[in-house]
């Protein structure tokens, strides 16, 4: 009886292989923690390609040692970390270490527009934004510095495209895979037509992408040779999903009308899903869900659940020692410290830009806390990091339901921070909403598993896939005396930050050149 769903998780810092019964319970799982990324000069990231291949592997192989049966396994699909990237020969071969998302390097000398296109960008007020996009894409600085391996580039892959490939041998991706500086066309979830200006702003060839198929469609069969690796069966159905952050937010209820998506993750993210093309921030695109022909729009506070990361490495050496030595996990101990610590945190107020933007807020941008006094200890810094979060996901809400004119009802908060319940009240009181987990933590797996699910007809459709796989878990209800201080802090004061500190980041960046 083939009655489980294999979904391959690999994210920034591991890979998790999942198994999924029809009714969306987790029924094994083996992760294995990845190091992000290695960095032969300042602000590069890298990691072979290789490294992941081999992790997923054994990831697989840990499955079977677990007791379960390959033969069991109804299907397979792969959903994975964004904008991390794989140059291959035509051999499948990566020619250099892959360049992760979080890599930081700039092109110098990007291509040249037609003059047409740069009239156009300097009508729409773009041209710096077009500039930025051309600086980030990986492919232009490789084109600039490694010219020679630019020439033997028969694809370049997203993750998931390579690994696509190593399981079945073929150049096929998932268009919901598709997100970062590539030649996509957003809007028609496809890759670009020939005239767009992606492909004048980027050293690509059309040849040089791989071939796109929508969500839950069968993407390809694992071959002899990836059986013989992973243990797999041959011929195993390989099914389309999509990005991690497209396959959570299905899995999290975004289908659902009125159901708004945070994601405390190393990156923290507001997303909504819609069958509508919309853009919360103008000229930043909505991405591909993990459902065909939908959408769903992204706030992103970019390294946002890393300062929580940052102040456990930085000031939480004790409460890491306790856990240790208690053998609990150490965010039930920060909970602790921060459990009588009231609302606003006594006026100490954080403003969680630790990463330049590209648009709003800008890229002068820097993570300002306000408001210090002699009371405050450790654990108001803690309490302050996540209320500046909270608060700029907010405004990332009201700027979505401004551009979308839909009213959200409700929060699912999925990622490492949702495990907090100290983050989950706050979050509910902040946003006057219910915030709420769902059942499982393992939202992107889930979500790649229902693509099986409905790929293969094991359900008909994604509605009834949602409402057999996806459950509420635990429900935080807003709290009326925190949430009216947070109303006041967030109104009369956070509001006002950016716009009466962003003079002096500029004033900081041309002193100091950070950042660049």
């Amino acid at each position: 009886m083939k009655d489980l769903l294999l979904a391959i998780d690999n994210g920034t810092q591991s890979l998790r292989a999942l198994v999924f019964d029809l009714q969306g319970n987790v029924q094994a799982k083996a992760q294995i923690e990845i190091e992000p990324y290695f960095s032969t000069q300042p602000g590069w990231a890298e990691q072979h390609a290789s490294l992941y291949w081999q992790t997923l592997c054994d990831a697989c192989q840990q499955l079977w040692k677990q007791g379960i049966d390959p033969q069991r396994i109804a299907g397979m699909a792969v959903t994975s970390q964004r904008g991390t990237m794989v140059n291959v020969d035509e051999q499948g071969e990566p020619l250099r270490p892959a360049i992760t998302w979080l890599d930081q390097r700039l092109a110098e000398d990007p291509p040249a527009l037609s003059r047409p296109w740069r009239a156009a960008f300097k009508l729409a007020g773009a041209t710096d934004l077009i500039a930025t996009f051309q600086r980030q894409a990986k492919i232009n600085w490789i084109a600039e510095k490694q010219p020679e391996l630019l020439a033997k580039t028969y694809k370049y892959l997203q993750l998931s495209g390579y690994l696509t490939y190593q399981l079945t041998g073929l150049y096929r991706d998932s268009s919901g895979s598709q997100v970062g500086y590539i030649p996509f066309d957003y809007k028609r979830l496809r890759w670009a037509g020939k005239l767009d200006w992606k492909w004048q702003a980027l050293r690509l060839l059309p040849g040089q992408m791989p071939t796109l198929v929508p969500p839950g469609d069968v993407i390809g069969e694992v071959t002899a040779q990836a059986s013989k690796q992973t243990g797999l069966p041959i011929g195993l159905a390989v099914v389309a999903a999509a990005a991690d952050k497209a396959c959570e937010i299905l899995a999290a209820g975004g289908l659902e009308k009125g159901i708004g998506c945070l994601s405390y993750g190393t990156t923290a993210t507001y997303n909504t899903m819609s069958k509508r093309y919309f853009e919360p921030i103008k000229l930043m695109p909505a991405y591909p869900a993990a459902v065909p022909g939908f959408f769903y729009s992204e706030i992103m506070i970019y390294r946002g659940y890393w300062m929580v990361s940052w102040f456990k490495q930085q000031f939480g050496l004790r409460e890491r020692q306790l856990a240790e030595e208690q053998g609990v996990a150490p965010e039930s101990l920060f909970d602790e410290l921060v459990k009588d610590i009231p609302a606003g945190s006594m006026g100490l107020m954080l403003q969680p830009y630790w990463s330049p933007g590209t648009r709003e807020p800008g890229p002068e941008a820097k993570g300002a806390i306000i408001g210090f006094g002699d009371v405050h200890t450790r654990g108001h810094v803690y309490r302050a990091i996540l209320e500046g979060l909270a608060y700029a996901l907010r405004e990332g809400r009201e700027r979505t339901e401004k551009a979308s004119k839909r009213k959200v009802r409700e929060l699912r908060v999925s990622g490492g921070g949702s495990q907090s319940d100290v983050a989950m009240q706050l979050t509910a009181d902040i946003f006057n909403l219910p915030a709420v987990r769902p059942h499982t933590y393992e939202t992107s797996g889930l979500g790649a598993a229902m693509n099986i699910a409905v790929g293969l007809g094991l359900h008909v459709d994604y509605q009834v896939a949602a409402a057999a796989m996806c459950r509420p878990g635990k429900r935080f209800e807003p709290q009326a005396d925190a949430r009216d201080i947070y109303e006041q802090l967030y109104q009369r004061v956070y509001r006002k930050l950016y716009p009466q500190l962003q003079g002096l980041y500029t004033e900081i960046r041309s002193i100091t050149g950070y950042p660049k």
